[in-house]
């Protein structure tokens, strides 16, 4: 598709030492790694585990916050637990879907390192499917706008590339000499885990040949299309077009020039129910991303009609709940959503 304008016995898994963040060591098990999945309603891969355990060789009280004094980076999100900074007895599950989900994240962004707090930069897992490994880990501004960009296939990478970015803006000659010597480890650890450090890796690549169309945010989507490209059809708007439709009900002077205006933006979503109908669940999927990634609250009622369902027909039903609880609290601050200890 082209661009447009029960349990099951078995042998027992291995254990692995980590530390919680205070020093104090216990073993990390399935048990773990299924609390964080059930919690956050995806899998967390193994780079995960392995960046925190590399940041614990630099800082053992506080691997959280080992990259912060060079990069400004500081490991959040599901590592809040793996630290165990916060207080989860009495949480509900939209606490652990909302800590430290900003405001342009959809559910697709998993957010777990946060970086300056100015712009709101912040580094995620980027997943199609939530029963899926992430396909690349990205990174947004929230503060700036909604775009998403690629930071390779795993955080090593999106480590590095930062860490790259943080070298060239330094004059600092002790300063460079102590990112140079991160890097090495950096580069080092990932060479022993298998981990690429490319920007778009041959997985990334290959995502490219699936993606059906491109997005506001810039992730595009990619949805399954049978052997005749059911599964996905246009939206009757270019996203150029779908913007200015958009401002114009976000600019209206009063009540009743707004429900006017959106008159344009029901119709398309007509359409929508018309390709849901045909199977072609894709659209109502792009749209729903697209009044989300617009931010306007003027929308969250279309989009929590658009979304939900999309998720549900695709099979990405765990995807529903985070949206949904997202557009009942959207924020741009206060983003640590569980309490610390």
């Amino acid at each position: 598709m082209a661009d447009k304008k029960s349990k099951k016995s078995g042998p027992p898994r291995k254990k692995a030492k980590i530390d919680d963040g205070g020093g104090d060591s216990r073993t990390r098990t399935a048990e773990l790694h299924e609390d964080l999945k059930a919690k956050f309603k995806v899998d967390l891969p193994n780079d995960f585990y392995q960046l925190w355990d590399f940041c614990k060789t630099l800082d053992a009280e506080n691997p959280a916050g080992a990259l912060d004094s060079t990069l400004g980076l500081e490991l959040v999100g599901p590592y809040d637990l793996l630290a165990d900074k916060v207080i989860t007895e009495g949480a509900q599950e939209a606490d652990f879907l909302l800590h430290w989900r900003y405001f342009y994240d959809p559910p697709e962004f998993l957010t777990v390192m946060k970086g300056d707090d100015e712009t709101q930069h912040h580094i995620g897992y980027f997943r199609d499917e939530p029963n899926k490994k992430p396909v690349f880990v990205a990174s947004n501004h929230a503060q700036k706008n909604y775009t998403i960009s690629p930071q390779g296939d795993n955080l090593f990478a999106a480590v590095k590339l930062h860490l790259n970015k943080v070298l060239k803006q330094t004059k600092d000659k002790k300063k460079k000499e102590e990112l140079n010597k991160l890097s090495s480890k950096l580069e080092q650890q990932a060479k022993e885990g298998g981990y690429s450090l490319e920007e778009q890796p041959a997985s990334f690549k290959a995502r490219r040949k699936k993606m059906v169309t491109p997005t506001f945010h810039g992730a595009a989507i990619v949805v399954p299309l049978d052997s005749n490209e059911v599964g996905y059809r246009e939206l009757p708007e270019t996203d150029g077009d779908l913007k200015k439709i958009l401002k114009k009900v976000v600019e209206a002077k009063d009540d009743d020039e707004r429900m006017t205006r959106f008159g344009d933006l029901q119709e398309i979503v007509t359409l929508v129910q018309f390709a849901n109908d045909e199977c072609d669940y894709g659209m109502g999927y792009e749209l729903g991303i697209d009044l989300f990634c617009y931010g306007s609250h003027f929308f969250h009622k279309a989009v929590r009609n658009l979304l939900p369902l999309a998720y549900q027909l695709l099979g990405r039903d765990d995807f529903g709940p985070v949206i949904e609880a997202h557009l009942d609290d959207r924020r741009k601050t206060d983003l640590a959503r569980l309490k610390g200890k």
